[in-house]
């Protein structure tokens, strides 16, 4: 930028504004502002022609007085004027009034259009530089239309100058971000890309920028840009501190530019050029290893930008999912920050640690870190990282810590802020339900959060529990028992005197043996609550005393002196005088058959949607992560990172079965249907129709997405530039059901939206899928669900292939895909002891029985990845069962339908030659060689 001189130093400026400043009242600050106005209008109109640097004075003072809040109605052609003024000042000037005070609708645009376009072609770097900024300031419709087209051409001209391409791009980023039907798409964005590789690191900054925004919207069209931002990743952070001089920044080599590489990054899968891809591995090691190197200063802003580079990575790697020891160092490292004396870094590991902890690899990991986060719960002064701690605790939460979570949360509740207690409610209830293994805990532990935080339980959670005891024979003794006790405290919640109220009518009669319970006794509790509590709850009482008259006739006469009392029939209340002289008139009237009839205990709750989840979701209100991304979780239903909780329209099963819960997997499927028909069927097809298309055959890496979810249930299977494939499973004994969410990646309507599993014949009778219809329309940036109920009657070998047909912008499109059901997903655990495992090994030693394969290590041997794998196949992990302890055993039962298949695998590694030898005996020869290959490809 050109030095100002001292003739441009414009005095009698800077007397008015210390005028201004002098003023002692607004009064006198307006008097003097008004004399100013006056006599910068008299110039104006004056006949003679003022100079530049007078045009640029009063300029100057219109602009310093229209900072100061008045309105300012003369001046801007003036203002204009200076944009043709071959000063640089002057200029500067001109397009500083014109970016603040010129609105888009000026008759001026015109004019200043034509000033800028000028300018851009003076091939004068300040100067186009000044119009760049201009253009980027205003940044209005009418801009975009005028220079959409031009700025590329400046920005990947050869002979542009480097200040004028950073310009040029950061003007190009701001008028895609306002119109961005305005920005052409053409031969300037390959070109752009090769930005990346420009020497001048300012440049590089500006053009990441700008791809990493464009390439949101158009991936396919930058997918070049990842070899080259991982290229120029890899030398930004193998370089000294001392290579980058202008560019470090308190000893971090270029941060900014790091952080902006990592985030184009996160546009795009795994890289699929196994160099590129390795390279980039190196790169992310390098980033944690340097986090964990000694500060070079203790000065904040160091620390600062080395952190910010670091999170990115971490942000990347769990974007990936594809890199197990990254996904690993990465938790440990995090770990490290849960306790720093830094509240953000504490807020940004918890944060981070919760979407980790839905990847199958790292779950393990971010469990070790229970104790930690539980301190942060109890002791953290800062009520948004208190509640990141809630969060991660219900990322981490399984089965093998459910009851430990749950009962720190409630203890936590007890002092927990209002403003996430209905949060924390409702991730109590979901986990206590998810996780139950003995449903008198379940019990408990929602009675206990009625009365601990009773105004925070919204009804969705009260129904919930009711539909669970009616469902489950086992429990509605133990539930109307202990509501019983808890209704004899001398406050109680209206929570719990609905939920009493609800379960006694239903199932009092199982603790009336009790003299101490007996119905009288039951009654008169209930009746002892009914004048402190709302409508609603008072007409869910009346329900309950004729559900009595029913149960125990014996009261019959009591209950109708209180329906037939004042109070209930003269009520002011038409719903509550309704009731009492109906049900009045109904047990006076009805013989016992027809009260037994019409009074009878409710039959169990069919299949409905989870309305807890839906409300989870609204209470945490729009989130930053996609529902197709949260489909990488594995262990919870929905995993608050932040950005954001699982589908609202997630299916939820009441049924009696010991394996209820949000999900619905212990429910019975449907009855089959058939397999859907591939063709229109009959002598006439209709020649229009898509359905007819022959199935394409499997996309480019569809089966080594299929060998990643043998050992897990969650991530996204398949995409390309138009369609996001992600899925959701779990699977209990012979049963499974899957959520598979389909994404529509661009601002089009998917249209004839079809899709189809296809099984080979054997499949069909080893393998009973029932799935339910889609919307055949998908809206731009909309996604589907589409649920698939799984059971296996029998052990199997191949896969179905999900087939996906659909129109986008008149082209049909056709997808196939390897949906990842395989036998082991039918594991169930089975711990042994050593001598047991042992002698069970031996039965099985028939040469059918046993399977082994020695192979070469595909992956790095690591112990902690090695069991993960194993957990996540399916088999319980022994300890310290092998005479070895660097060998690995396994056992577990795959269930189906007709039988059940013992099963016991050893994984014996040799370190030095790198290589693997697995045995798997099972009871049936099939099931052993099947068993053996899926696990093989998985190290």
């Amino acid at each position: 930028m050109p030095a100002v001189s001292k003739g441009d130093g414009m005095r009698g400026l800077a007397v008015f504004i210390s005028d201004i400043r002098n003023c002692k009242s607004k009064e006198a600050e307006i008097k003097r502002i008004n004399k100013e106005l006056a006599n910068i209008r008299s110039k104006f109109k004056g006949d003679k022609a003022l100079d530049g640097y007078s045009k640029k004075k009063y300029v100057c003072k219109l602009l310093f007085i229209f900072l100061l809040g008045h309105d300012i109605d003369f001046g801007h052609m003036e203002a204009v004027n200076l944009l043709s003024s071959n000063r640089y000042t002057e200029k500067q000037i001109g397009y500083l009034f014109i970016s603040v005070l010129v609105n888009s609708n000026s008759e001026l645009i015109r004019l200043i259009n034509n000033a800028i376009k000028n300018d851009l072609a003076s091939r004068n770097p300040t100067f186009m530089g000044l119009a760049l900024h201009c253009i980027a300031n205003v940044g209005s419709r009418e801009m975009a239309e005028a220079f959409a087209g031009e700025i590329p051409k400046i920005l990947v001209a050869g002979d542009t100058m480097d200040s004028v391409k950073q310009s040029a791009a950061l003007c190009l980023l701001r008028l895609y971000r306002t119109s961005p039907d305005l920005v052409p798409m053409g031969d300037w964005t390959s070109r752009v890309v090769h930005l990346l590789n420009d020497q001048h690191l300012g440049v590089v900054t500006a053009a990441t920028s700008l791809i990493t925004t464009l390439a949101q919207k158009n991936p396919e069209e930058f997918k070049t840009s990842v070899s080259l931002a991982v290229s120029r990743l890899s030398r930004i952070v193998t370089s000294a501190s001392t290579d980058l001089q202008d560019y470090t920044y308190y000893f971090v080599p270029a941060p900014w530019l790091s952080v902006k590489l990592l985030r184009l990054l996160q546009c795009y899968p795994p890289p699929e050029d196994p160099a590129v891809r390795g390279r980039l591995t190196e790169c992310l090691e390098t980033i944690l290893n340097k986090a964990q190197e000694p500060p070079k200063s203790k000065k904040v802003q160091h620390s600062n930008a080395k952190n910010a580079v670091l999170f990115e990575a971490i942000s990347l790697i769990i974007h990936h999912d594809s890199e197990p020891n990254l996904l690993v160092r990465a938790c440990n490292q995090l770990g490290q920050f849960l306790q720093h004396r830094e509240t953000n870094l504490r807020y940004l590991a918890l944060e981070s640690m919760c979407t980790l902890a839905s990847s199958e690899f790292s779950h393990e990991a971010v469990k070790t870190h229970i104790e930690t986060v539980i301190n942060a719960l109890k002791t953290e002064r800062d009520v948004s990282v208190r509640q990141r701690a809630v969060d991660l605790l219900y990322a981490m939460c399984d089965r093998s810590n459910a009851q430990q979570i749950v009962a720190e949360m409630l203890s936590y509740l007890e002092t927990a802020d209002y403003s996430i207690r209905e949060e924390i409610v409702l991730k109590v209830a979901i986990l206590a339900e998810k996780y139950a293994v003995d449903y008198t805990w379940y019990v408990d532990t929602i009675l206990n959060l009625i009365r601990i935080a009773g105004d925070y339980v919204s009804e969705e959670v009260w129904y919930r529990v009711i539909q669970i005891v009616i469902n489950r024979d086992d429990v509605q003794g133990y539930a109307a028992k202990t509501v019983f006790e808890a209704l004899q405290a001398p406050a109680c919640h209206e929570n719990l005197v609905k939920v009493g109220g609800y379960i006694l009518g239903e199932f009092g009669n199982l603790i009336a043996g009790d003299p101490r319970s007996s119905p009288l006794i039951q009654f008169n509790l209930l009746h002892s609550k009914f004048h402190l509590c709302s409508v609603p709850t008072r007409a869910l009482l009346l329900s309950t005393y004729i559900k009595f008259v029913n149960l125990f006739p014996e009261v019959k006469a009591t209950i109708q002196d209180v329906l037939r009392s004042d109070s209930q029939l003269k009520n002011a209340d038409v719903e509550l005088q309704q009731r009492a002289v109906e049900y009045l008139r109904l047990s006076t009237v009805a013989s016992t058959d027809i009260l037994a009839t019409v009074l009878e205990e409710m039959p169990p709750f069919p299949e409905r949607e989870s309305s807890i989840l839906a409300k989870l979701k609204k209470k945490k209100g729009p989130s930053t992560v996609t529902d197709l991304e949260e489909t990488k979780r594995e262990r919870s239903v929905d995993v608050n990172g932040g950005p954001e909780p699982a589908p609202t329209n997630t299916s939820a099963v009441s049924t009696p079965s010991p394996s209820a819960d949000l999900l619905g997997l212990g429910a019975t499927p449907p009855a089959p249907t058939g397999p859907p028909s591939s063709s229109g069927g009959g002598l006439l097809v209709d020649v229009f129709s898509d359905s007819a298309s022959a199935v394409a055959p499997l996309a480019p890496g569809s089966e080594d997405n299929f060998a990643r979810f043998v050992c897990k249930n969650n991530g996204v299977l398949f995409e390309n530039q138009l369609l996001q494939i992600g899925l959701k499973s779990e699977f209990r004994q012979n049963l499974g059901r899957m959520f598979i969410f389909y994404g529509n990646k661009t601002s089009t309507q998917f249209l004839n939206f079809t899709p189809t599993l296809i099984c080979a014949d054997d499949l069909q009778t080893n393998l009973n899928l029932q799935t339910k219809p889609v919307d055949p329309t998908v809206d731009g940036g909309a996604q589907v669900q589409q649920v698939v109920n799984i059971e296996c009657v029998s052990d199997f070998t191949e896969a179905p292939v999900l087939n996906i047909q659909f129109r986008y912008g008149g082209t049909f499109q056709n997808v196939s895909v390897k949906l990842p059901i395989t036998l082991n997903k039918f594991f169930q655990p089975t711990e042994m002891a050593s001598q047991d495992f042992f002698q069970r090994w031996k039965q099985l030693s028939n040469p059918q029985q046993e399977v082994q394969n020695i192979f070469k290590a595909k992956h790095p041997m690591d112990t902690e990845i090695t069991k993960a794998k194993i957990i996540g196949f399916g088999s319980a992990l022994l300890e310290e069962v092998d005479p070895n302890p660097a060998n690995f055993v396994g056992a577990g039962i795959i269930h189906t339908k007709t039988t059940q298949i013992g099963c016991l695998l050893r994984l014996e590694p040799n370190l030095q030659a790198q290589m693997y030898r697995l045995t798997l005996r099972t009871s049936k020869d099939t099931v052993s060689q099947r068993l053996c290959e899926l696990l093989s490809e998985q190290f």
